[in-house]
């Protein structure tokens, strides 16, 4: 199966499975949810404020950065995983949107890129700042992850998948990739749009590029002009799981989305639009 939310019957049968859901009162237990991107923020506040709506229900986070979410709903050591992306016999639930930011240090003279530049950098094909009208020194490319799902989006979506180096570095969080750009003129690296805003806005020497003339924003991310994005999904296994179901619901109400809305753009506002 792609792992792009392009399943027109899976995002269905999803959709579905939300709207029979009833009220939750009555239904009681736990359930584990687990993740490894710059989500854990915004889920912890949808569990908490759940939890209290929902006495009775406790949920658990594992959040660990080398982790495999996937591979713990399909083992059953969670119940949901946070990721971008779907898999085989798990069900996707779209709960919210991100753009993925390419950045890079303040003082860089570079600030426009097309994606074609984007893909050719991480690919190390373009090995020099002075190719894109930069200064003559070496590019410094900061990686991810590989089970980090911001990887797998930002490989799928320049078509660059395998194609990173593997000798270059790799900063597991957002924000100490971001940290590590800052000061670094030669270095870049790519990142949850919703943490590099953040990071820009209280001051740190960073910058996001423009792509194919359009602006990192969450305007630009949310009517599809910024092409680098990435669907955020809660995936479960197929069959019931009363608590379960009631999280995903709750995350798709109107107040589950104004708190994924604080950092991400809520699926909801986007309608139809489905992840390119």
């Amino acid at each position: 199966m792609s792992t792009r939310v392009t399943s027109a019957l899976s995002l269905f049968l999803a959709t579905a499975m939300i709207s029979l859901l009833g009220a939750t009162t009555g239904v009681t237990g736990s359930i584990i949810i687990a993740g490894n991107g710059p989500e854990l923020p915004t889920i912890e506040r949808l569990a908490r404020v759940f939890e209290k709506g929902n006495p009775g229900n406790v949920v658990e986070i594992q959040w660990e950065q080398d982790s495999d979410p996937i591979e713990l709903v399909k083992s059953g050591k969670a119940h949901l995983a946070v990721t971008g992306q779907t898999a085989q016999d798990l069900i996707a639930i779209p709960i919210a949107w991100d753009g993925i930011a390419v950045v890079v240090d303040s003082t860089n003279p570079v600030t426009e890129v097309t994606t074609q530049q984007v893909g050719d950098i991480f690919s190390g094909k373009v090995k020099r700042w002075s190719a894109l009208g930069g200064p003559d020194t070496t590019i410094q490319l900061i990686d991810r992850p590989r089970f980090q799902h911001i990887r797998h989006s930002f490989e799928e979506a320049l078509g660059i998948v395998g194609k990173i180096p593997k000798s270059v570095k790799v900063v597991r969080s957002d924000q100490r990739a971001i940290s590590t750009v800052a000061g670094s003129l030669p270095a870049v690296t790519y990142a949850s749009l919703g943490v590099a805003l953040e990071a820009v806005k209280y001051g740190v020497n960073v910058k996001l590029l423009v792509i194919d003339r359009v602006e990192a924003a969450k305007e630009t991310v949310k009517d599809g002009r910024y092409k680098l994005r990435r669907p955020v999904l809660l995936l479960s296994k197929q069959g019931p799981n009363p608590v379960a179901e009631a999280f995903a619901r709750f995350a798709l109400s109107k107040e589950g989305q104004d708190i994924i809305g604080e950092v991400f753009i809520p699926y909801k506002s986007l309608g139809t639009v489905e992840a390119t």
